[in-house]
């Protein structure tokens, strides 16, 4: 039997949530090893799913283009789960990854992925904050590294070669802050291989795009039993009308004058564009 479903982009990213905490990894290290989760609206889903807390988001990007938040807040970015609790790492995040071992799982969202499944996230701050500088260190020590990021975010091209193109300093305008980009290497989990693991069904995406709240969203057809392809429907229905995730107070955008304008560059809203309009 067949089924077409469309998947919106914030439904991928709870579609892609309920996938990951399934996986078999991810459930033996939730009962006997650690799971560490970096910040972003994806991995902020899984967080729901897996403790029932929101986490705090820093970068995003919207329609004015690549923005941080408001505020400060004191609410976790990225979280250690041991034991089944869980604690705020943000400021010993390189401790806590090089602590990782092979039972263990890190969970990281990413902003660009290309067709060969190879992925990099924006870093704003300087060198990608206290995250970024541990980033190395993700698959050197044993643990598994999961990417968590719909389709929404594939490009043209290659990784490899945005990643030598991008640069924080060698912009000189930006709708937000001016990004660099951080190679990331894992496991990477779409909302079709989300479907897969969820339905055990052949999912083949046959369009992109939309309006109307359809921005960005997936058209895809699934292949299996009628039993497989309900699962499937039932979770891209109970995923439709999700909200973003992530906490009230870091969803706020950032104007001129927010923390982060001391060091992003090249900010348009903030005046420090070279190229004047």
């Amino acid at each position: 039997m067949r089924a077409q479903l469309t998947i919106t982009v914030d439904a991928a990213k709870w579609l892609i949530a309920r996938a990951i905490v399934r996986l078999p990894e991810v459930q033996e290290a939730y009962r006997n090893g650690k799971i560490l989760l970096k910040g972003g609206t994806t991995v902020s889903c899984i967080a729901e799913e897996l403790l029932g807390i929101n986490l705090r988001i820093s970068g995003r990007i919207t329609k004015r283009g690549t923005v941080g938040s408001f505020e400060n807040t004191d609410s976790p970015h990225s979280v250690l789960i041991k034991n089944g609790q869980w604690q705020n790492i943000d400021d010993h995040f390189s401790n806590e990854v090089l602590e990782m071992e092979s039972e263990d799982v890190i969970i990281i969202g990413a902003n660009a992925i290309d067709a060969d499944g190879n992925a990099a996230m924006m870093a704003g701050s300087p060198g990608g904050g206290n995250p970024g500088t541990a980033f190395a260190a993700l698959n050197t020590e044993g643990a598994h590294v999961i990417i968590a990021a719909g389709l929404e975010k594939l490009i043209p091209g290659e990784i490899a070669d945005i990643i030598r193109k991008a640069s924080r300093k060698n912009c000189d305008f930006a709708m937000g802050m001016a990004v660099g980009l951080i190679p990331i290497y894992g496991r990477l989990i779409t909302e079709v291989e989300a479907l897969k693991i969820i339905s055990n069904t052949d999912v083949i995406v046959i369009g992109r795009g939309g309006i109307n709240g359809g921005e960005g969203s997936t058209t895809v057809i699934l292949d299996g039993d009628e039993d497989s392809l309900k699962k499937a429907i039932k979770a891209v229905l109970n995923t439709s009308q999700k909200p973003i995730s992530g906490t009230k107070r870091s969803l706020k955008e950032c104007t001129p004058g927010s923390p982060g304008c001391t060091y992003h560059l090249s900010c348009f809203y903030s005046h420090k564009n070279k190229i004047k309009i």
